[in-house]
């Protein structure tokens, strides 16, 4: 099938935004922080114009992904679709931030290709697995723990730590600002000469 071709280009709506198109992707355990900093990265961004929008795995498996379960095929089909949706949106010319386990390497390679190696900044959330489990905001780990979540990340099911991140953030010893900031100076090439404060 062929697709179709439409007039309005992605450098003309990044023209009119004022910034480049992006994916920030971020990744790690359940518990890690990954919505947490995600939400904070796209407030201070908001606060300077940037045209923004967080893709968050919970939302999204209540949506879009509600048919899928958490065996590693439907892991894999759920990224594929958050991959395929994330690149719609960065070609409307937004900073899309993404915030999903995403616990297998070869789903974010897919992904990372997908977009494109250089609209893609892969943001591993390195939380260790024990802090994560004692937060346990969600009560998953519990779960697992008894046997009632058998793939969970982390306890039942692998996760695969990135090769080389494009930014590596253990949100148990840094503050959601120091985090927000070391994400900055990583993308700060989308962001035009003179408008890189965005707190």
């Amino acid at each position: 099938m062929q697709e179709q071709t439409f007039s309005i280009t992605r450098l003309e709506r990044e023209r009119l935004n004022g910034h480049k198109g992006a994916v920030l992707w971020f990744t790690g355990l359940s518990g890690a922080g990954k919505s947490t900093i995600a939400d904070e990265l796209e407030i201070a961004l908001h606060r300077t114009g940037k045209r923004t929008y967080t893709l968050d795995g919970d939302n999204f498996r209540s949506g879009l992904c509600r048919d899928l379960g958490f065996t590693p095929e439907g892991r894999q089909e759920n990224i594929r679709r958050l991959a395929e949706v994330a690149k719609l949106m960065m070609d409307a010319g937004l900073i899309v931030m993404t915030a999903f386990i995403s616990p297998f390497r070869r789903d974010r390679d897919f992904a990372r290709q997908l977009v494109g190696p250089e609209n893609f900044f892969e943001i591993y959330i390195s939380t260790p697995l024990e802090v994560c489990e004692h937060r346990d905001v969600k009560g998953l780990y519990r779960k697992a723990r008894e046997g009632i979540l058998p793939n969970m990340t982390g306890v039942g099911s692998v996760y695969e730590k990135p090769d080389r991140p494009s930014v590596s953030i253990d949100a148990s010893k840094c503050s959601k600002a120091e985090a927000v900031e070391l994400i900055l100076m990583t993308i700060r090439e989308l962001i035009p000469a003179g408008q890189d404060r965005a707190v």
